[in-house]
């Protein structure tokens, strides 16, 4: 069985090529699929439909077309990894966080544990929680073993 596993979360680290090196290094079973991870052109997701003058509303389409490939990723993977970084706050994580808990997808959480308070709900319903993208490859070859 090769293991879909959607990346989701902060987009400023190497956290997800780091997570694919260790699997492949390891010969995992695994593909990765992910969000646009390049910010300007995430932000700029709905934009071609025309760009409103109120930011609100140019936030809200291009989120609309964002979640496109967000919801039909989520919904097409095994397993999620869900990464909050230091400098900014991923509520677009949480959320991903959130829909996973909805549909009974199972995800890891990685984040330092200087953030476990803010984030003890969304960790009460992830089945690991690493803090470094090591741990996470680890918890991969387990979960990935075929004896």
């Amino acid at each position: 069985m090769i293991w879909t596993v959607y990346l989701s979360g902060e987009i400023h680290t190497d956290w997800r090529e780091q997570i694919e090196a260790g699997a492949e290094a390891a010969g995992l079973p695994v593909e990765f699929t992910a969000p646009v991870t390049n910010h300007a052109a995430s932000d700029a997701a709905g934009d071609m439909l025309g760009k409103p003058d109120v930011a609100f509303w140019r936030d809200h389409q291009s989120s609309k077309v964002n979640s496109i490939r967000t919801k039909t990723m989520l919904e097409q993977c095994d397993l999620a990894v869900i990464r909050f970084g230091d400098k900014y706050k991923q509520w677009n994580a949480a959320f991903d966080a959130g829909f996973c808990a909805a549909m009974g997808t199972p995800y890891i959480t990685l984040h330092n544990d200087d953030i476990v308070h803010p984030l003890k709900e969304v960790d009460s319903a992830a089945m690991a929680w690493a803090q470094t993208p090591e741990q996470v490859v680890e918890v991969l070859k387990y979960v990935t073993a075929t004896g």
